[in-house]
């Protein structure tokens, strides 16, 4: 019998190559496996044979495939958001792989070591990655926010005029303190930790437009006009409409955007407002999804309006509060802390 690797891709039969011939049966079956393996070699291609094998000869082979294997998917896709946006003219490899590492496997920077030495063949440590950050903070940082920025602005048509600003806490597993990491409020819950406060800046979308880090016992309401004036500043900005969250409304933060002449959108909250003004906001019989607006005493508009789908949540969330607190109370754990819930609670 002979053995041979036949072509049939143009739609005629072509003799590749004759492995061999033999009338022995297991000779037969040699050449068999022989052409099997020509074959993946004349195409370039890699398989993992996976069967009932139990010898070290098969596992060691599978091992020796799977070295050769990189994740490309990835680089293709994710990559190739990278060249558009424009971070490829940025001179460091590193920051490539870092950033499309961590967009597609979030971990720690030991698990990021793991992760591109397995996937990517890049041998590196620790504090190679910490060194580069360091290198990258002082020498491309800048750079990055602006081709972030220009990017923004090109793909909402080369201008917006509303900004959103919000404030997040990043701690840091250490247990002393410097300059700028300090321990302070934490919206992690981490308050006995180290932190940072970040202003974060976004266009319409969620797009990122610049973001400045504070010390770790910073305010967050007194971080919003510093970073909107640096942001004004830096990029040549007019006009511009600031929406935040209820957290960064306050009166002396009110009074240095309107200084400032800008236009903004506040959260606000009822607890907030005069007695007048919120006997007015619960006197209202406002539909689902319908607004009223209303007159502060300091001249501004206040939009009320009702959701039905949030009212249901809230309602939801005061009973389970609620049910909390009964079974404490029931149990004698009921501590001042929890004192303290109940009293809103009973406020509604």
């Amino acid at each position: 019998m002979s053995v041979q690797v036949i072509d049939k891709s143009s739609g005629v039969y072509k003799v590749v190559k004759t492995i061999g011939s033999s009338s022995d049966e297991f000779e037969v079956e040699k050449l068999k496996k022989l052409a099997d393996e020509f074959i993946m070699s004349f195409h370039g291609q890699q398989t993992l044979a996976f069967g009932h094998q139990d010898d070290d000869t098969f596992y060691q082979s599978v091992y020796n495939s799977i070295q050769k294997v990189q994740m490309l998917g990835p680089e293709l896709v994710l990559g190739r958001i990278f060249d558009q946006i424009g971070f490829n003219v940025i001179p460091e490899e590193l920051f490539r792989h870092l950033v499309i590492s961590r967009l597609i496997y979030p971990v720690s920077k030991l698990k990021t070591i793991d992760y591109l030495q397995k996937y990517k063949g890049i041998t590196i440590s620790v504090n190679e990655i910490y060194r580069f950050m360091d290198r990258f903070h002082k020498s491309h940082m800048e750079d990055a926010k602006k081709i972030s920025y220009t990017h923004t602005v090109g793909v909402l048509g080369g201008q917006f005029g509303m900004i959103f600003y919000d404030v997040t806490t990043l701690y840091f597993e250490a247990a002393d303190e410097d300059d700028f990491r300090i321990s302070g409020f934490s919206k992690d819950g981490k308050h006995s930790n180290p932190q940072i406060v970040l202003g974060l800046l976004v266009s319409q979308n969620g797009y990122p437009l610049d973001y400045e880090a504070f010390q770790g016992n910073s305010f967050e309401g007194h971080t919003m006009l510093p970073v909107i004036e640096r942001f004004k500043a830096k990029y040549k900005l007019e006009k511009l409409t600031v929406i935040a969250d209820a957290g960064l409304m306050s009166n002396s933060n009110i009074k240095l955007i309107r200084a400032k002449n800008c236009e903004f959108i506040l959260g606000g909250r009822i607890k907030n407002e005069t007695d007048t003004l919120k006997k007015k906001i619960l006197s209202l019989k406002l539909e689902d999804k319908k607004y009223s607006e209303l007159k502060r005493p300091d001249g501004l508009r206040l939009i009320v309006q009702f959701s039905s789908s949030r009212a249901s949540k809230d309602a939801h969330n005061r009973a389970k509060g609620m049910e909390r607190l009964k079974k404490k109370l029931a149990t004698g754990k009921l501590s001042k802390k929890h004192g303290s819930v109940l009293k809103v609670g009973g406020l509604g």
